[in-house]
């Protein structure tokens, strides 16, 4: 479990807890494992490479092998990684006269030659018919002798790894943190929180102490409730989403979960939590009808008649089943907003700030006088000291992106990625309202905000978008949340996705789409088209018993469109959520530096491949006015078809997202870091080389060396904590 609990850390903090062992002479082994990691992309800091050398040799070689595993994994070196065409990016041919040599390969094999001669009458031939085609012909030891070495460059990725505190306190302190999160976390972050929460459940050390996100409370609860301890409940919702948890099912509710048997304790405490919820609050009943099915599914596993002495409980179970009236707290909305009473609606709403400022841009619309905005604006006003700060800033970014005159695109993306778009038709929002509006969400901000003290930004990390939800990032290396913007530079441009399937024959296609900057398209590579002046396509693998991989480089200064759009096309087989592992990321190379297909030190980033849909769309390529390229994030997934997925039939869906996604404007870093800088001195520029001569709160891409003792220090990995609770 310690081993499990230290790759945790590692991979959320980058961070090595200095393992405990005996004094000795490790300076040998903790070069050698420096060097290891370098080839990797990683580097072991000044103090982390010190502070192994002081142990033995066998302390560090163990950790070495362990802490490498990790890493290799988050550069994605794990794996494999084969090209269908041994000496890509050289060496591909013309699609037409591939396809031609794989034809002419299966007339000259005597075990194919009958069958193909039949398809070739008919017209019709499927290019997985034929032996040669899709399915690697060398080895990967064959692939590696076909390249040269990787000839080192100063732009190769370093991901530097820092010492930790003793393993106990860095996973205390990640435990908390994931607990603490004031944003819901991705599917990985909530296993990953499970694990943690299962080992500090049982021990003495401490717990969380406010758990705002209820799906992570959720998880927590199930550690609290196996170790012996009460659950956290305050709703009746707590108590489903912690049978859900407990049936290993979608503890965000939003697919239907199976539930097992249950033992007596655990019926009792569900019961008795839930019963205590009720009598505390009977008007909670009232969100019992939005998941009606649920609870009467769970209420065949829990018998809430075998326990008459909680009679709270059975009324849950009772609305379920209809047999209770208890209004929902939206039917009466409705019926406020059916008879125009604005002012009435916004007053029922009042008790519920959360509700009231998800429901304000509706409310703004239904006015009809200036009374009733002005009524409307006051309880916004009044509500937002009563709702989280992810909330806030969620409200604040809404109005941002309200400013139209109506007409233009709506994207609308959902929790999993699922992305789709419509004509905007709603009015415009009064200017003034949404001056007033900001002005008052800001100010509550600033309010929220920690006194930074001195505040040193790394300018690169402005254009970073705010994790408002932690589904708006894949787990992985280098990954930036959905709608930042970071620069690209590099002669080549290199996208790599693998996969491996779990029972049934999957083929996944790689393909790039190049637009222009009217978002007509100018080409694209994929297995159709394995050459263009932009670059070439590593070839088509249809199979993935043992692992496949594919790859498109790009010559950025030959790319004649404005956007690249890479995407995976699923042509047959499992889904995303299926196949056993699936990835995909990019890598920037100089042209002179040669070197495999797969380098991992050049890997810019690494993203698992876990969403509904069948088209995977992870980030987009842009080119400026300048001729500067920039990384759009983007972590979408299309519906795409049941099978044969290609680029081109999905360019003008691809086109019209990409547009409306353009069109909206993130809350960055840049946000908070100007409320903070305007509460305290200015925002110092970090320039890479200067020490602070005191604690600091840092705010950047990667974590400083050198910062002083007692400095706040805010990445990627953390970004999360920067907002306000």
């Amino acid at each position: 479990m310690d081993h499990a609990i230290e790759r945790l850390v590692v991979r959320h903090a980058r961070r090595l807890p200095v393992p405990a062992g005996p004094a000795g002479d490790g300076a040998g082994a903790a070069r050698q494992f420096d060097t290891a990691l370098m080839s990797v992309g990683f580097k072991l800091s000044a103090g982390l490479l010190e502070a192994l050398s002081g142990l033995t040799e066998e302390t560090v070689l163990a950790t070495a092998a362990r802490t490498l595993d990790t890493v290799r994994e988050l550069a994605g070196d794990h794996v494999r990684h084969n090209a269908y065409f041994k000496d890509f990016p050289a060496g591909v041919p013309d699609t037409h006269d591939f396809w031609a040599r794989c034809v002419a390969e299966a007339l000259a094999d005597p075990a194919a030659r009958r069958t193909v001669a039949e398809r070739l009458r008919t017209g019709v031939l499927n290019l997985l018919d034929l032996p040669s085609y899709g399915t690697y012909r060398h080895t990967y030891e064959e692939m590696l002798a076909a390249h040269d070495e990787l000839i080192a460059a100063a732009g190769d990725r370093v991901t530097v790894l820092h010492p930790g505190r003793p393993l106990d306190e860095e996973s205390t302190a990640l435990y908390l943190a994931l607990a603490g999160s004031t944003t819901p976390l991705g599917d990985d972050h909530l296993r990953d929180l499970a694990v943690l929460a299962a080992h500090h459940a049982h021990g003495p050390g401490p717990g969380p102490g406010e758990i705002p996100v209820r799906e992570v409370r959720a998880v927590v609860n199930r550690a609290r409730l196996a170790a012996g301890a009460d659950p956290l409940l305050d709703t009746v919702t707590d108590v489903l989403r912690l049978a859900c948890a407990l049936a290993d099912g979608d503890v965000t509710l939003r697919e239907p979960t199976r539930f097992r048997p249950l033992s007596r304790p655990v019926r009792r405490a569900l019961l008795g939590g839930l019963d205590a919820v009720v009598a505390a609050g009977p008007a909670k009943l009232a969100d019992v009808s939005v998941h009606r099915e649920a609870w009467k599914r769970l209420g065949e596993r829990l018998h809430p008649h075998e326990y008459p002495r909680w009679p709270h409980a059975a009324e849950v179970f009772a609305v379920a089943r209809g047999e209770k009236a208890a209004p929902s707290f939206d039917g009466r909305l409705e019926e406020l907003l059916g008879r125009g009473d604005v002012t009435g609606a916004a007053a029922l709403l009042a008790p519920a700030p959360g509700r009231l400022l998800r429901a304000l841009d509706r409310l703004l619309r239904t006015a009809g006088s200036p009374e009733e905005l002005d009524a409307v604006v006051t309880a916004c006003e009044r509500a937002l000291p009563g709702v989280s700060g992810r909330v806030v800033l969620s409200l604040r970014e809404h109005l941002l992106n309200r400013t139209g005159e109506g007409g233009e695109h709506r994207v609308f993306v959902n929790r999993t990625g699922g992305a789709w778009v419509t004509a905007d038709t709603r009015p415009p929002l009064p200017d003034a309202v949404r001056a007033r509006l900001c002005a008052a969400l800001d100010a509550e901000t600033r309010r929220r905000l920690p006194a930074p003290g001195r505040l040193l930004v790394d300018p690169a990390v402005l254009d970073v978008a705010l994790p408002l939800s932690g589904r708006a990032t894949a787990d992985g290396l280098g990954v930036l949340p959905r709608g930042s913007v970071s620069p690209v530079e590099g002669d080549l441009l290199r996208f790599f996705t693998y996969w491996k399937q779990t029972s049934r024959s999957t083929d996944y296609d790689l393909s790039a789409l190049v637009l222009d900057a009217g978002h007509r398209t100018v080409a694209w590579l994929s297995y159709t088209a394995l050459t263009a002046v932009e670059g070439t396509h590593s070839g088509d693998v249809t199979d993935a018993p043992e692992g496949a991989s594919e790859f498109i480089d790009l010559r950025l200064g030959a790319v004649r469109g404005t956007y690249v759009v890479p995407q995976v096309n699923i042509y047959s087989g499992e889904g995303f959520e299926e196949v056993e592992e699936s990835f995909f990321g990019f890598m920037l190379r100089d042209a002179e530096q040669k070197g495999r297909p797969f380098e991992p030190r050049t890997v810019r980033m690494k993203s698992d491949l876990r969403g509904p849909g069948r088209v995977a769309l992870p980030l987009a390529f842009e080119r400026d006015g300048d001729g500067r390229w920039h990384a759009r994030w983007l972590h979408l997934y299309l519906k795409g078809s049941p099978a044969a997925n290609r680029v081109e039939e999905n360019q003008v869906s691809v086109a019209v997202l990409l547009r409306g996604l353009l069109a909206r404007t993130p809350m960055t870093v840049r946000h908070l870091v100007d409320l903070m800088a305007a509460e305290t001195v200015p925002a110092t520029e970090w320039d890479g080389t200067t020490v602070p001569d005191g604690p600091v709160t840092y705010i950047g891409l990667e974590r400083p060396a050198d910062l002083p003792p007692g400095s706040r220090v805010f990445t990627p990995e953390n970004l999360r904590d920067l907002i306000p609770a």
